[in-house]
């Protein structure tokens, strides 16, 4: 399964443009809402639901970097697939990448060969870009708390 050195390859080079794609899409987009936050002259109520939706927003962004990276390198037998009922559609590799990209793992549709090694790593990084974003909407909603 593991012998094919370049299939492998292949796979940890698609993980390291996932990751480096979803780490500089959240950091730019935590840096837009945050200037838009601090310009936007509305009720504070409305700023902190912004900014939730942005945070939704650029989740889900992320979770279709990874189906798409699941998605195409699924065009490659030796890299592996996404098992299940039905896993060969684009919205099965989205579904597989949320319910991954969030540590829910339902167990329904699961990664066979070197694919498992994406699977892994988006875990670790959709953990770390919640935990990032939990971070941010408590600091932001805390300098609205702040306010008279």
């Amino acid at each position: 399964m593991y012998g094919d050195w370049i299939a492998n390859l292949a796979v940890v080079a698609a993980t390291a443009v996932a990751v480096t794609l979803c780490v500089l899409l959240h950091y730019e987009g935590l840096v837009v809402t945050s200037r838009y936050l601090a310009q936007h002259r509305g009720h504070r109520r409305m700023k902190v639901l912004f900014g939730i939706f942005a945070v939704i927003g650029l989740h889900t962004a992320e979770i279709w970097v990874f189906g798409m990276a699941y998605w195409l390198l699924q065009s490659w037998p030796a890299l592996g697939h996404v098992a299940g009922e039905s896993a060969a559609h684009i919205f099965d590799s989205v579904y597989f990448s949320a319910i991954t990209f969030t540590t829910v793992g339902y167990g329904d549709v699961a990664p066979v060969g070197s694919i498992r090694f994406l699977a892994g790593t988006e875990a670790l990084t959709g953990f770390v870009l919640i935990a990032w974003s939990a971070s941010f909407t408590y600091l932001e909603m805390e300098k609205f708390w702040r306010q008279p």
